[in-house]
């Protein structure tokens, strides 16, 4: 999986940037240009003093020049007739190397590199030299061969020196690289279909949470890039298209993040926007098949700094993106902030340890479960440059990163990962190369191996449509997922206004309640329990919802209401059923209701009518003493007279044991 395709803005490029160097040339190329140029200064006005031979001083001379002027090729030749001219000539060797690099000649690099090394084994002045060549073999992937030079350059500093440290950490990352090629992640990456690729290159896929729309980033031959989407039939991928021509614009967009059902999107744009700074975080919202107008995410979350790489929670409502603002820990940190209830973003609070370094942190993702965060980083230890982590939000805060392993992560820079909401899937872009220089980027996916699964809490998914019961036309309905143990909400979405279509993510591990609601309708109560769940399934539901008219038939299930056998005390987990129906009540004064018991056929008859009845009186208890008044609710035992289904099955009598309220 080397050369994921590098994040523009990674590295510090405006997309703009980004678009320009492309039309000069490949991104590596300019990337390698970006290193090498901090040294120019250097190189034009230093003439080594390691030489006493004044036609080798000239050959040198007339090299740097010709690099000067962009002609690195031409530089080459007079740079190896210094070295022939003055074979003790330890600065030539150097610069020779550098071109060699700059030029994607490594191996020369390495020669040259180790002889200017072997002139001076022992001097200081032979420390650019084995900087060179330990970097260079990092890069490589070549660790075991950094190893040695780096354990003798290290000894040329005092201990505690910002040198010596900083080379204990490419010891560290080639060790940790060693011990990560010898066990290897089983990964086997595949291209995600040619279907896709329409345009030089894609990249930065995400994915909704039925992984059947996609959106990617897309760089065009003239240089733009858009956000493409395409969609998944179950087989096959359809032909990428525009997004939306509001979003896409002739400057360019990129690194898009989407909510679980597809229908909020968040991206990022550096130009051609009124903005904040250099970069700034926009957000669009899908109704039927449209996008609203982008509009900027506003002051809190965009400052006169750097803002980027946006990932959205499942429900849309927790945002964490990269910024270089003050108050991080390093340059460019990983932030967060939540939606209020009047739609306005919180001020974002920096993740702060373990996640962020004194270093860079890049493209988070957060998982659909809300836990599992995945981001790319330069300051925890890997393979060198950027490699993928992932840590957990637990009670206690953010764990340790755990490094994705090999060869998920190489000694080149890998840029993000999205992962299915099952766990099962990742999907990344892999730039294909030849002689060292990129030549295009392509969408990939593999399975995640064992190890990362087990790591990741899975998540179900419900999807479909809410409807008007009597009418069956589409409706806007709001969906609230409840913890039952913790009575806590999970999430909030919102059904499209224009097609009733829903996706609600539902978390493993818990019991949890989901209402569906709309004013003048009654409220429907769903109830999933994944306390014994392992693995992410998904689900199709059509939801009706019934009316708000007195008098009619209409009635709904408390699904979410919990009773031992036998008995009617109310278990406490059903206080978040019973508030619901309260808060209904309450915002609806005229309203009488039937609350009615039901049971199923086992045993005595009597007993259980005096059963649901009971049942049926305690609800009417909670209800009267949260505020309602008794007169307007009624509590009816019926037994076993009303079964719901027949009881032939252990699964239809748990679903004729029930409570059911109706409107008078």
């Amino acid at each position: 999986m080397a050369n994921i395709v590098a994040d523009t803005q990674i590295h510090g490029h405006s997309i703009k940037g980004e678009r320009e160097e492309r039309r000069k040339g490949t991104k590596e190329l300019c990337s390698i240009v970006r290193l090498f140029l901090p040294l120019l200064p250097f190189l034009l006005s230093s003439l080594s003093s390691f030489s006493q031979d004044t036609k080798a001083k000239e050959l040198y001379a007339q090299s740097i020049k010709l690099f000067g002027e962009r002609k690195a090729d031409e530089a080459i030749p007079y740079m190896e007739q210094a070295i022939k001219q003055d074979p003790n000539f330890t600065d030539a060797y150097l610069k020779l190397g550098q071109l060699y690099e700059f030029t994607k000649r490594y191996d020369p690099a390495l020669a040259v590199y180790r002889n200017a090394i072997k002139l001076q084994p022992d001097s200081p002045a032979s420390g650019a030299a084995y900087q060179s060549l330990s970097t260079t073999l990092l890069r490589l992937g070549r660790y075991g061969e950094a190893l040695p030079y780096l354990e003798k350059y290290q000894t040329m500093f005092a201990p505690q020196s910002a040198q010596a440290k900083r080379i204990a950490r490419q010891i560290e990352t080639a060790r940790f690289a060693q011990e990560a090629i010898q066990h290897p992640q089983a990964v086997d990456p595949k291209p995600l279909s040619s279907i896709l690729q329409t345009t030089p290159s894609q990249y930065f896929p995400v994915l909704t949470a039925d992984e059947q729309t996609l959106v990617f980033t897309a760089l065009k031959p003239e240089g733009d890039e858009d956000l493409m989407t395409a969609t998944f039939n179950g087989e096959t991928w359809s032909p990428p298209t525009s997004l939306a021509s509001n979003i896409n614009t002739p400057e360019n967009e990129g690194t898009a993040s989407l909510s679980a059902d597809g229908r909020t999107i968040v991206f990022t744009a550096c130009q051609g926007r009124k903005g904040f700074g250099s970069c700034d975080l926009y957000a669009s919202h899908k109704t039927g098949s449209d996008w609203s107008t982008p509009e900027n995410l506003g002051p809190a979350i965009n400052t006169r700094y750097y803002e980027s790489q946006p990932a959205l929670s499942a429900d849309g409502r927790q945002l964490y993106f990269v910024s270089d603002r003050p108050g991080g820990k390093g340059r460019r940190d990983i932030w967060r902030s939540d939606l209020t209830t009047t739609g306005d973003w919180n001020e974002p609070v920096n993740l702060g340890e373990p996640i962020n370094t004194p270093f860079n942190e890049a493209s988070p993702f957060i998982h659909p479960n809300g836990q599992s965060l995945f981001f790319a980083s330069e300051g925890h230890i890997g393979m060198g440059g950027y490699d993928l982590f992932v840590a957990d939000n637990c009670a206690s805060g953010w764990s340790s990163p755990t490094n994705l392993g090999y060869p998920i992560n190489t000694s080149e820079d890998q840029a993000s990962l999205f992962v299915s909401a099952n766990g099962t899937r990742a999907y990344y872009s892999y730039e294909e190369q030849k002689d060292g220089v990129s030549q295009k980027s392509r969408l990939y996916t593999f399975d995640l191996p064992e190890s990362l699964r087990e790591r990741i809490k899975p998540v179900s998914y419900l999807k479909g449509i809410v409807t008007d019961a009597k009418t069956k036309k589409p409706l806007a309905a709001n969906l609230e997922l409840i913890d039952l143990k913790t009575n806590q909400v999970v999430s909030r979405v919102q059904t499209d206004s224009q097609t009733g279509q829903y996706t609600a993510v539902l978390p493993s591990g818990g019991e949890y309640a989901l209402y569906v609601s709309q004013p003048g309708y009654l409220f429907k109560s769903l109830s999933f329990d994944f306390t014994q769940k392992t693995k992410g399934d998904a689900m199709s539901l059509t939801v009706p919802l019934e009316p708000a008219l007195a008098g009619t038939s209409a009635n709904e299930t408390l699904n979410n209401l919990f009773f031992e056998t036998g008995r009617y005390d109310l278990a406490d987990k059903s206080k978040t059923e019973l508030d619901h129906l309260s808060t209904f009540l309450q915002a609806n004064p005229t309203f009488k209701v039937e609350i009615s018991g039901h049971t199923d056929d086992k045993g005595d008859a009597a007993i259980n009518l005096a059963l649901s009845q009971k049942r049926a009186q305690a609800v009417v208890a909670y209800l009267a003493k949260a505020g309602v008044e008794a007169s307007r609710i009624k509590a009816v035992g019926y037994g076993k007279t009303r079964p719901l289904v027949p009881n032939t099955t252990d699964e239809n009598r748990r679903l004729n044991r029930r409570i059911d309220w109706k409107l008078l």
